[in-house]
């Protein structure tokens, strides 16, 4: 009976001692599943960490494209904006000055016929051709106004040599006529406010 209690108390013994190292074993291969669940979460922490980093660089790279093709855009858009107002400019001009060589061809015939016109004028008793004359002076002088022709104003004006060509200087009766003109020898005249004709003048001095 002594016999039988003491093997009974062994086998409890015996297995009590296996069930902690059952339990040993159970709770070491818990940490080793938490560590292997941390050292799994780490590595997937540093992959997303790198793919962001990757994507942040992409992202940067992309916007630094974006900024010199917005560049590129905007000083091609300037420079085509400048030539679309240059062109549009000139075609202005252009069109202000397309009859430029002929009205300064026909400026000696205006010139004609206001000597012609001055006669018949200050004749007495003028005849009907007389009178034709200054009909067509008028006529003519007031078609190149619709065009944009107008005369330099130089007699009494202080010399401009950007309206006035001197042909020659003479003694300043005062000191207001001194740098004046003088007399007019020769009309000048401006297209749209361009020059195409100098007035010659006889400037005081």
């Amino acid at each position: 009976m002594t016999h039988k209690k003491s093997k009974d108390s062994k086998e409890r013994k015996h297995q009590g001692e296996k069930q902690q190292a059952a339990a040993g074993e159970s709770q070491e291969q818990t940490q080793d599943r938490t560590l292997e669940e941390q050292q799994e979460s780490t590595e997937d922490a540093t992959l997303l960490s790198e793919e962001l980093e990757s994507t942040r660089e992409e992202i940067q790279a992309l916007q630094k494209q974006l900024e010199e093709a917005n560049d590129k855009f905007l000083r091609l858009f300037s420079e085509f904006d400048n030539y679309r107002k240059r062109v549009t400019k000139e075609r202005l001009e252009l069109s202000k000055t397309a009859a430029e060589g002929v009205i300064s061809a026909l400026l000696p015939v205006l010139d004609d016929l206001e000597r012609a016109s001055e006669v018949a004028r200050n004749k007495t008793g003028a005849n009907a051709e007389e009178e034709g004359i200054v009909l067509i002076y008028n006529k003519f002088k007031a078609i190149l106004k619709q065009k944009g022709v107008e005369e330099i104003p130089a007699a009494g004006e202080v010399f401009n040599t950007d309206y006035h060509d001197a042909v020659t200087h003479l003694p300043a009766e005062s000191k207001e006529e001194k740098g004046k003109v003088k007399e007019v020898v020769q009309k000048g005249y401006m297209l749209n406010e361009k020059v195409i004709r100098h007035a010659r003048v006889v400037v005081a001095n």
